[in-house]
């Protein structure tokens, strides 16, 4: 994508004043950080005051970011597809910002397996139930989990999980060490 420099221009006074007001700075907090007066920073964030080099270096630094993150004109993939997996009862989303994490939507049709088929291995897993119930085993325990309700497990304790009564949607988010341990067991 293509931007003019004007476009940049709004772009980074935008990020500026949206990186101020989030971190609960005033006009006159951030200038005094940046050795500004709050009449320049003020122009600056409505384009009323040419954008320097030597004033975003001392602005991002003030703001505890990168020059970087100030003017990246890259266009961010918002909107992502999801790919198949396992068939058609399975579909899997990456997450730009940490590559190996993803989210799996799963339809569990089939009962939890037997406690000696529980499996463990190293990383973390958060779930939540889309429609039905789902039973998860953890070690000893077994938890009923139910619509819009949600678990978070360590994937070294001994885990399995299957439907009760008829179809479960699952959404997993699975960090890069259970991801491992996912496709040393085949699964993904």
């Amino acid at each position: 994508m293509t931007q003019t420099s004007e476009g940049v221009d709004g772009l980074v006074r935008q990020r500026l004043r949206a990186l101020r007001l989030a971190q609960g700075l005033s006009l006159g907090d951030l200038a005094a950080r940046a050795h500004l007066s709050p009449s320049t920073l003020s122009r600056i964030e409505n384009g009323q005051r040419r954008l320097a080099l030597d004033q975003l270096v001392v602005l991002a630094r003030a703001l505890d970011t990168g020059l970087d993150e100030l003017v990246e004109t890259q266009a961010e993939e918002v909107v992502s597809n999801a790919t198949a997996e396992h068939g058609t009862d399975a579909l899997r989303w990456r997450i730009r910002h940490a590559p190996n994490t993803v989210i799996l939507r799963r339809r569990v049709t089939g009962p939890p397996p037997a406690r000696e088929r529980m499996r463990a291995h190293p990383g973390h897993e958060w779930l939540v139930v889309l429609s039905g119930t789902l039973t998860l085993l953890l070690g000893e325990r077994r938890y009923r989990v139910t619509e819009n309700q949600c678990a978070e497990f360590d994937t070294m304790l001994p885990h399995a999980f299957g439907a009760e009564g008829g179809p479960v949607d699952v959404l997993l988010i699975v960090d890069p060490e259970a991801r491992r341990g996912h496709e040393h067991d085949g699964e993904d």
